[in-house]
């Protein structure tokens, strides 16, 4: 047993606490990861505010790079002293989405089966079946992803989660490819890294749509081409106006929001993608759409989970693409933090003022 400092959110609402943590040695099918860096996710936010479930107290943190130290007797594909990021889609090879080729979609993936707890015993609920804003976490073993061990742990940790979501939301879900028109609304982590991920797949004219300028002026050095403060024009009218009156051939949600999922149907052009990678709260709701409208504009409506990602396929070469200097992933670490400061880091995501804060260990 391990005994380590993590951040808890005890319940909806509250503050988040630095506790002491009890992590078990590695079963069967588990290890043992010694986190270097996490980054400040949203999604840390909604496990706190009670917007995931209810499986209070949360042990928080995901988006993690680290060096394993110690892994299960059955695991063969993984060893101690391997840097890893760890990710949420550890694929279970059998599941029907597997079966058919298709694994970033898997229905099934791993966790580790033991439970961290606090000091007292009371089970923690590890934010995304990972909980790093830890010094150790326990993971299954399919959910460390090994890259190139010379990699900044600030920057790799990043693509677990947000980074990767938006990568993925234009490389994989949105198919963006030379010459296309890409609009990304909103242009935090997530939508930052969209629009890099589309100057990365050679869009031709990629559109920054925000109603923060801190936020646009980020998008442009992450290659947009052309920006709208959507606090002070129609986005969809601006969007047209860019794409020759057409509206673009890809619009990337990274809000999740009603008002901007309807402003990405309507800017995009005929038979164009609309892709949902924002995350929506449960009571929001599809906004009223004339049926014809869906019908008459043709194209596709598509939501990406985890940027549709497969780890073992994509972190590798994503590291691979930044080591070359071709992906800028530090540019996305705004600052870099200590374990205390993450309820800090929370105001400022809030109030926009990062792209990421990376909690150092």
């Amino acid at each position: 047993m391990h005994e380590v400092r993590g951040v808890v959110a005890r319940s909806k609402g509250a503050p988040v606490s630095v506790e002491t943590i009890l992590v078990p040695d590695p079963g069967p099918g588990e290890a043992l990861v010694q986190v270097q860096a996490c980054g400040v996710c949203h999604t840390d936010l909604h496990y706190r505010e009670g917007g995931i479930n209810d499986d209070f107290p949360f042990l928080l943190g995901h988006e993690a790079a680290g060096v394993v130290e110690a892994v299960g007797d059955d695991v063969r594909d993984l060893a101690p002293g391997d840097f890893v990021i760890l990710n949420w889609r550890a694929v279970c090879g059998t599941c029907r989405a597997c079966k058919r080729g298709e694994p970033w979609y898997c229905f099934a993936t791993f966790n580790a089966t033991q439970k961290m707890t606090l000091a007292d015993g009371t089970e923690l609920s590890p934010a995304l079946g990972i909980g790093a804003f830890a010094e150790k976490t326990l993971v299954a073993a399919g959910q460390c992803t090994k890259v190139d061990p010379s990699t900044r742990a600030a920057a790799a940790g990043l693509l677990g989660c947000g980074v990767m979501a938006g990568l993925g939301a234009a490389l994989n879900t949105g198919n963006v490819s030379r010459g296309k028109s890409v609009a990304v609304i909103g242009c935090g982590g997530v939508g930052a890294a969209a629009i890099a991920g589309s100057v990365l797949a050679g869009a031709g004219t990629v559109i920054a749509v925000d109603i923060d300028p801190r936020k646009l002026e980020t998008a442009t050095k992450m290659g947009a081409t052309h920006t709208i403060n959507s606090a002070e024009e129609d986005p969809v009218a601006g969007i047209q106006a860019l794409t020759e009156g057409h509206g673009a051939d890809v619009v990337i949600d990274a809000v999740g929001r009603p008002e901007t999922w309807k402003q990405g149907f309507y800017a995009r052009d005929l038979a164009g993608t609309l892709v949902l990678v924002g995350v929506p709260t449960p009571d929001m709701r599809i906004p009223d759409i004339p049926l014809i409208d869906v019908f008459g504009r043709g194209g596709a409506l598509k939501s990406s989970w985890y940027g549709d990602c497969l780890p073992t396929r994509d972190f590798p070469m994503l590291v691979d693409l930044y080591r070359q200097g071709r992906l800028d992933l530090d540019a996305f670490v705004s600052e870099e933090i200590g374990i205390d400061d993450v309820e800090a880091a929370f105001e400022k995501m809030h109030h926009g003022d990062v792209l990421r804060s990376v909690v150092i260990f």
